[in-house]
């Protein structure tokens, strides 16, 4: 009888699961459009009230993406007295939508891998998960893999994408 052999367990390869780097947090977006007087016309006295009394410890341990999805002229101070208010409290503030904070905290994550730890190596980057890893995390992972792996595929190890193989 022939033995079975575990090809993929023989191969050398490193699957990389973006999900590992994948921040679980709560993410919020935070439209000012709510606080626009007839939803066109940011009224200074009425904001500044508005930050006064406004519940800003809903927002303690979230992301927060601060936009304004209204075609209205926003000024840049409203967004700084935003963020003023949920600096004690939110995780992370940024000026955007969430796919942006998304990209934002995943490319965070990937800037803290030692990418040496892939010099040589053969790379898988793990595909379908349970989590809404955003592309951008994928583009990013692959450009910093480039320079140092010896190849980089996409899938998982028994079913894969060649990406990218070094000529050595």
């Amino acid at each position: 009888m022939d033995e079975f052999v575990n090809k993929v367990a023989n191969s050398g390869l490193i699957t990389f699961n973006l999900e590992d780097y994948y921040d679980r947090s709560e993410k919020v977006l935070f439209d000012i459009k709510d606080c626009l007087y007839m939803g066109l016309i940011l009224k200074e006295k009425d904001f500044r009230e508005y930050i006064k009394t406004h519940d800003w410890t809903q927002y303690k341990n979230k992301h927060v993406a601060i936009t304004c999805s209204a075609d209205a002229i926003v000024p840049t101070w409203a967004y700084m007295l935003l963020a003023n208010a949920l600096q004690p409290h939110a995780k992370r503030i940024i000026f955007g939508d969430l796919q942006m904070l998304e990209n934002i905290l995943i490319t965070e994550a990937l800037s803290k891998i030692n990418i040496q730890d892939f010099a040589g190596q053969k790379v898988v980057i793990k595909g379908c998960g349970d989590l809404p890893v955003p592309t951008a995390a994928y583009v990013e992972i692959t450009a910093k893999l480039a320079p140092v792996a010896k190849s980089i595929m996409y899938g998982e190890p028994c079913s894969t994408v060649p990406i990218m193989k070094r000529k050595d």
